[in-house]
This record gives structure tokens, C-alpha cells and sequence, in this order.
């Protein structure tokens, strides 16, 4: 709960007075992949297990190129209505969807049932230690039966055809919910009309974000940046692994058991706060590394940020040097998340 109010308390409101439950408007891409061959496409573009997905299950995985960087980072949900659900960053929405059209027509050409529809949905998201109770007032479903990572499509607040998701990138329990652009001004009002919650920018779900160790696309993980680099190999899926089927695999898999040239890693130091681009050095002053994410830690009282470090200089407690604003300061390798999680999953 004080993690939520802190964040918030950042944007000018009085810290006594903020609920804990925050609204934010995301801006995402949202794309159905249809047909009885979406799975075959999907993971001809992506490093996860879709196959394995239960109805209504969703995963974080990768778009890969075949030199084994990350064009993007999305959610893939395998809905129980016989379609996938993927949500995407609306910064790389012309790329993605360039890529899955692209691939639609191959398979198409190939004689596969494949197609795909772009949602004109609005995605909201409703983040924080009371998020799932406010939410519970406007609808009838049991959002106790909502474990992290799943969905369901319901009636919110009088908006029909509403898919709630319990994700989010804050690290907190929550949900992000797709809601038709007709009624997505009549769903932030009535939540907003709860005492409980407080509308929130990208600045306070960035520090949310960077305290839980997730990466901003374009930031912390692109193109020139692998999984394994980037400490993403656990969306790797198992059976994709060993079947090395997915793009860049002939790059990516031997990095799993090899020894990569550089790693993400957090950081932690006191002083003036860490920002992207600041300079990491060695304790000779060498340069050795560039901070990607950075920002002062409202939960920890702490500067926090991530970077890219070589291997030798990527155990947690490692000390290093940050330089910002023209002067070196003390900075130490740190496991991430920063601050735990709390994800929502069934006792």
C-alpha cells in the first residue's frame, strides 16, 4: 500500500490523502490473430510457448529477428472465444504490424487458416494494492477467480465486451482492461468517482516499472539486444529452446549456455540520481557500460536504475562507478526486482 501512495504522493497530491489504486491510460496496440493455424503463426515470430497456453492464459514474450534482437516485447493471451489476443507497444505498432501482416500472407499463400483483425479498443489500466476490490463493485464476475496472467472477457461498471487482464507493468496486483472506445470515457469516470483511486501518468508507472525490474522497449532492450542479454531468458519457451524454431534461435540458444559479451543489471547508489545514457566505469574509471533506465526509488529512498555491464562486472554486489552530472559516484550491482512484487496468484 505505501508503495502505491509514495509514487503518487510524487506527482504533487499529499501523501496522507492518496488512495492506493492508480488509472492510467496505456498506449498499446491490440491485435486479435485468427484461425485454426494462429498458434503456427504466432510462434514463427515469437521465443514463447503459445501451444501450451491453457483458454484464457497470457505470457510476455518477444518479437526476434533472426540476428536475435528484440523488435518488441508483447503479450500473447490464447482466449477461450478461439483467438489469440496480443497487445504490443503502439511506439512500434507500424513494424509489429507490418511483421504479423507479412506472415499472415505467407502462411495464407501456403494454404493455412490464418488471418488477423486490429481492435479499436482504448486499454485501461487499474494498478494497486486495492485495484481487484475497486473493480469487484463493477462487475459480477469473482475477480478472486482472476489469477495474474489471465483474462476474461466481462460487463465493467455497464461497458459490455470489456477483456480484463490481471497484469500490469507496475509490479503491483491490478488489471489492464480493453474496453470498446465508446465507452472506455464512462469507464475511467466511474472508477475515478471511488475515493480509492487517483489518476496516474507514465512518469509514476515508469518508477513503478523500473522499481520491479521491467524493461521499457527502446530504453533497455531494441534490436541489438538479445534475450539472453538483456535478462529475458525465461521467456524463452522450454519445447522452443530444444526445437531452436523461432527467429534468431541459432544466436540466441548457444547464448544460454555460453558466455554472453554484456548483461542487463540493476544499480543502486545515493547521491544524484541515475539517468539514461549516464556513463557506467569500472573502479579504475574505465568506461565499461551506459545506464539504460534511471530514476530516484519513492519505495526505497534510493536512486535505482539498469544498464548494460560486461559479464565480469554483473554479480550482484559488484561495486562500480556511475557518472552524472560530470562527477563519479559509488554505484553497486543489485538483484532485481528492487522492491518485490505483488502479483496476484491463487492459494
Amino acid at each position: 500500500m505505501q508503495r502505491a501512495v509514495s509514487v503518487v504522493a510524487r506527482l504533487g497530491f499529499r501523501l496522507q490523502a492518496i488512495p492506493p489504486a492508480l488509472c492510467h491510460p496505456l498506449s498499446c496496440a491490440q491485435t486479435k490473430i485468427l484461425g485454426s493455424d494462429r498458434v503456427k503463426l504466432m510462434e514463427s515470430l515469437v521465443v514463447g510457448d503459445i501451444a501450451e497456453l491453457r483458454p484464457n492464459q497470457g505470457t510476455l514474450s518477444l518479437f526476434t529477428n533472426e540476428a536475435g534482437g528484440i523488435l518488441d516485447d508483447l503479450i500473447v493471451t490464447n482466449t477461450s472465444e478461439g483467438h489469440l489476443y496480443v497487445v504490443s507497444n503502439a511506439g512500434c505498432w507500424e513494424k509489429d504490424l507490418a511483421l504479423m501482416q507479412d506472415k499472415v500472407r505467407e502462411l495464407q499463400n501456403q494454404g493455412r487458416d490464418v488471418g488477423l483483425e486490429v481492435l479499436d479498443n482504448a486499454l485501461l489500466a487499474l494498478q494497486g494494492p486495492t485495484a481487484a476490490q475497486v473493480l469487484q463493485a463493477g462487475v459480477a464476475d469473482d475477480l478472486r477467480k482472476l489469477p495474474f496472467m489471465t483474462s476474461a472477457v466481462m460487463e465493467v461498471f455497464g461497458v459490455s465486451g470489456c477483456r480484463v487482464t490481471r497484469c500490469g507493468y507496475t509490479g503491483e496486483d491490478g488489471v489492464e482492461i480493453s474496453v470498446p472506445v465508446a465507452g472506455a470515457v464512462h469507464l475511467a469516470t466511474a472508477l475515478l468517482k471511488n475515493p480509492e483511486v487517483k489518476l496516474a501518468g507514465l512518469a509514476a508507472r515508469d518508477s513503478l516499472r523500473l522499481e520491479a525490474g521491467l524493461c521499457l522497449y527502446g530504453n533497455d532492450i531494441d534490436e541489438h539486444t538479445t534475450p539472453v542479454e538483456g535478462s529475458l531468458s525465461w521467456t524463452l519457451g522450454k519445447r522452443r529452446r530444444a526445437a531452436m524454431d523461432f527467429p534468431g534461435a541459432k544466436v540466441i540458444v548457444p547464448q544460454l549456455k555460453g558466455k554472453v559479451q554484456r548483461r542487463r543489471v540493476g544499480l543502486m547508489c545515493e547521491g544524484a540520481p541515475m539517468r539514461a545514457h549516464s556513463p557506467i566505469l569500472n573502479m579504475e574509471g574505465t568506461k565499461i557500460g551506459t545506464v539504460t533506465s534511471g530514476c530516484p526509488s519513492p519505495s526505497l529512498k534510493k536512486n535505482v536504475a539498469m544498464g548494460y555491464v560486461p559479464c565480469e562486472y554483473s554479480r550482484p554486489g559488484t561495486m562500480l562507478l556511475v557518472e552524472v552530472r560530470r562527477k563519479q559516484q559509488m554505484a553497486v550491482v543489485s538483484k532485481m526486482p528492487f522492491v518485490p512484487t505483488n502479483y496476484y496468484t491463487l492459494k
